[in-house]
């Protein structure tokens, strides 16, 4: 009897066992699976057809020593000419969408909408087409850092009329490639490149200011991205019936010390919404801790204003609410350690804490990114619980290394990560679809091609950049072909 009953309870873990992986790593229904690039990072053909000098062609030219291996992308994975060649190779693998952004000085090569490139345009329609005979979505981002360098010699985005300028270009792509597209990004990564850039030395412009130009930086990219939204809502939405978003790079943040979720939510409004909380959030504006803060700095160096632009009432209004999803690109966690403020003392670096790793986390080919699956659910919970689970999709998510076809860290990276994004959709938050960075090995800006990011290996040292698939890759296609995420012990 004692037999038949252990028999008996064994079945039943066996079964329901079964039954929870399939519940838990089945991908759900109507759920997309995509793949992303960026221009400037794979288009090479930096003079061709037409195209005029965008920041990072004039930056890799005048200062190759600001990138590691001096390298550069104008030829890259020489996708301007292998377009079909990478869109076959998404459609073999499986994938549902494809992600790419626009070139803007392929549309605009004098910076200005008095010429518009007729052979830029009908470059990326052509791409578009390609992609929709082979039964792929387009996924466009209209900007991803690559704006014309005229407009940097006027100020860049620390000029308020770069909300215009911005605007009229974006006004020309939803006109022409609108038709064919149901997913527009406005801006890849504000917080990025306004940081890095606008005060710092790793991204072009390398201003390194001692004021408060990455606070004017990304003041005007969210007034720029919402009024970019309102024209296509008012404008083209009707006919094109799309959706338009923002993509935001949110990493999770862990507490240094234990119990201490105020250090613990600082760090993600300095991060994920400094950007996300003026769209998202139901007050909009700023977060209120960066407001205090940074007057508070402000003051105490003898600013008669707060070196963080204040929104108006009005202002506040039109941004909120200017985003029919939330991009999210995540690839990491940190841990968010407190520094104290003394009595007439600033607030450490505007914000009163600093990042750093657990040791224990395993590191990838770069810096600043460690493997930190966990994290990826929770940073998707918190969006949920903080934006009142706003539609999610996420635009990126890879992995990086140095080089080889062999990269088995590679995709138990993705089955780790992606795992935990299906465990957040059990917990109830609203993802709709994923994106892997990258398709393809590709320029990774200030490394160059020191790191790789890609499932397709590309031979930099060919001619004709050589694509080859990665074990990546391969575990990739079948993932997709089953819809089910695949372990990486039964696929091994």
């Amino acid at each position: 009897m004692i037999k038949l009953v252990f028999i008996l309870v064994l079945s039943f873990v066996i079964v329901y066992g079964k039954k929870n992986f399939r519940e838990i790593y089945q991908f759900p229904k109507d759920f997309i699976i995509g793949a992303a690039t960026a221009s400037y990072q794979i288009e090479g053909a930096w003079n061709e057809s037409g195209k005029g000098e965008s920041v990072w062609d004039w930056f890799t030219h005048n200062k190759p020593w600001m990138i590691k291996d001096k390298s550069n992308g104008d030829v890259a994975c020489d996708s301007y000419h292998k377009y079909k060649e990478d869109v076959s190779i998404l459609k073999d693998i499986g994938f549902d969408f494809y992600r790419f952004s626009i070139s803007w000085t392929r549309i605009f090569p004098s910076g200005f909408p008095n010429r518009i490139n007729s052979a830029g345009i009908r470059y990326y329609e052509n791409l578009i087409d390609e992609l929709r005979s082979k039964g792929l979505e387009p996924f466009v981002t209209i900007y991803h850092w690559d704006h014309p360098e005229v407009l940097e010699k006027l100020g860049g985005w620390t000029n308020s009329l770069m909300i215009d300028w911005f605007t009229s270009y974006a006004r020309v792509i939803i006109q022409e490639l609108g038709p064919k597209v149901k997913f527009f990004a406005t801006v890849n990564e504000p917080m990025d490149f306004c940081h890095k850039g606008y005060e710092g030395l790793d991204r072009t412009p390398a201003l390194d200011p001692d004021s408060y130009a990455e606070y004017i930086c990304m003041h005007n990219v969210l007034k720029a991205h919402a009024k970019v939204y309102r024209m296509y809502d008012e404008e083209f939405r009707p006919s094109q019936k799309g959706k338009m978003g923002i993509v935001i790079p949110c990493q999770y943040y862990y507490s240094k010390l234990e119990n201490d979720t105020l250090t613990q939510d600082i760090a993600f409004q300095y991060s994920c919404g400094w950007t996300a909380h003026p769209i998202f959030s139901s007050d909009g504006d700023y977060p209120e801790v960066m407001k205090n803060r940074i007057d508070e700095n402000s003051k105490i160096l003898g600013w008669p204003w707060s070196r963080l632009p204040k929104f108006t009432e009005s202002e506040i209004k039109y941004i909120k609410g200017t985003s029919d999803f939330f991009g999210i690109n995540h690839y990491t966690s940190y841990i968010a350690v407190p520094i104290e403020k003394k009595d007439g003392g600033l607030w450490f670096n505007d914000a009163g804490y600093y990042r750093t790793f657990d040791p224990k986390w395993p590191p990838t080919a770069s810096s600043w990114f460690k493997v930190v699956p966990e994290g990826f659910r929770n940073i998707l919970n918190k969006i949920r619980t903080e934006y009142n689970n706003p539609v999610v999709y996420v635009t990126e998510n890879g992995y990086s290394d140095r080089d080889g076809l062999n990269d088995d860290n590679r995709h138990k990276y993705y089955y780790s990560y992606i795992k935990q994004m299906l465990l957040a959709i059990r917990d109830g938050c609203n993802v709709k679809g994923y994106a892997i960075w990258s398709l393809l090995d590709n320029w990774e800006w200030e490394d160059g091609y020191t790191e790789r990011f890609g499932i397709i290996h590309v031979d930099f040292k060919d001619p004709n950049r050589t694509r080859t698939y990665k074990n990546s890759a391969k575990w990739f296609k079948d993932v997709l072909r089953t819809r089910k995420l695949l372990r990486i012990n039964d696929y091994i």
